[in-house]
């Protein structure tokens, strides 16, 4: 199964590092933890001026854009770069939302019409869109119905559903998958902010009551090969978040005195540590060989994909789980950012399907 091929040239090693840096260097600057958690607070749960900043200073939403809709023209490989920077910064911006799930379900489905509607206006970060899909047991099936271009019904788990000024919608119309076009304030739409573990990534719940909408031709396989690049590229912010756990860690351990020495001193400690460093690198190389299958149209892309959930979820919260040991009692308080780690990892963990489901998955095909 092709996922998505990229017809532009891949960035070298280097140009994804200084694209990196970039985005590195301005969240240190926009994005600290005091705005993480300010957003956090905030309307939409999200924090706009950091995402509007990204956008016109480093065109983070038009990376995987092709140029011919004003896009930058480069891959989901160079989403994949900053997608691990803003992981490792928790930063509350609808990137997974917008510029991943719901660009890559209108580049999949190649509609010239409505590419040449949409695509311009997310690259430039002057629209925001969301993906609406999950059904109540998750994204295995799609509970907004379709008729004659109406919906109704509710999608759930819907990724920055709060501020997103276009609805993709993804419905079911008798025995196929359909995808739809809706402005996110049209009459018969209902917003729901839902309650998360992980307050830095907002989800909600969108319900339409006989909604006219767009439809937008796709192919039959649409919600596979999304569900493939959307955990290709989830990963990749799973192992930035992962270093991040990992580095607190190193910082506190090198400060925190226990009978006159540093508790990072400890070998038993330091093996704790080594561990978490292992998962963390193979997480990051499973993570990018999936991306780059995803972005080649590989034959295993798929498979590769699955893979790196299961690792790439497991070793997060293994990470942020040993985080939380080893920062003791300050761990579990408010005021630590470790904690926001922690649920991060949990939270993130079950998007797209959880990594046991993938586990059944790959299992059932392996005895068939």
């Amino acid at each position: 199964m092709t996922v998505l091929t990229s017809t532009a040239a891949p960035a070298s090693a280097q140009d994804r590092e200084a694209l990196a840096a970039s985005v590195r260097d301005l969240i240190r600057r926009r994005g600290d933890s005091a705005s993480v958690r300010a957003a956090m607070a905030g309307d939409g749960r999200t924090d706009a001026a950091l995402w509007s900043t990204l956008c016109t200073e480093i065109g983070v939403a038009a990376l995987a854009i092709p140029e011919s809709y004003d896009g930058a023209g480069a891959s989901f490989a160079e989403t994949a770069a900053v997608l691990e920077e803003l992981g490792a910064a928790l930063s509350p911006v609808p990137a997974l939302g917008s510029a991943v799930l719901a660009t890559a379900a209108i580049l999949i489905a190649d509609d010239p019409d409505s590419s040449a509607r949409l695509l311009p206006g997310m690259a430039a970060g002057e629209r925001t869109a969301a993906l609406c899909w999950a059904g109540a047991g998750g994204w295995d099936t799609t509970d907004v119905r379709a008729d004659a271009g109406l919906l109704s019904g509710t999608a759930h788990f819907v990724i920055d559903g709060e501020v997103a000024d276009t609805l993709l919608v993804i419905a079911s119309g008798g025995e196929a998958i359909t995808l739809h076009e809706v402005d996110a304030d049209a009459d018969g739409i209902t917003v729901t902010p839902l309650p998360t573990m992980d307050p830095t990534r907002p989800l909600s719940s969108v319900t339409f009551d006989d909604v006219a909408s767009v439809v937008i031709p796709a192919p039959a396989d649409l919600t596979a090969r999304l569900r493939a690049l959307g955990w290709a590229l989830l990963a990749s912010e799973q192992v930035g978040g992962a270093q991040a756990a990992l580095d607190l860690t190193v910082d506190y351990t090198g400060s925190r005195k226990q009978f006159g020495r540093t508790i990072g001193s400890f070998q038993a400690l330091k093996h704790r540590m080594a561990d978490m460093y292992v998962l963390v690198e193979t997480a990051r190389s499973i993570a990018r060989a999936a991306v780059d299958a995803v972005v080649t149209g590989a034959p295993d892309a798929a498979d590769l994909a699955r893979a790196a959930h299961v690792y790439c979820s497991e070793a997060y919260t293994s990470v942020t789980g040993e985080a939380i040991q080893l920062h003791g009692g300050i761990g579990i308080t408010w005021e630590h950012d470790i904690q926001l780690y922690f649920k991060r990892a949990h939270g993130s963990a079950q998007l797209l399907g959880a990594p046991s489901r993938a586990v059944a998955e790959i299992a059932a095909e392996l005895r068939a």
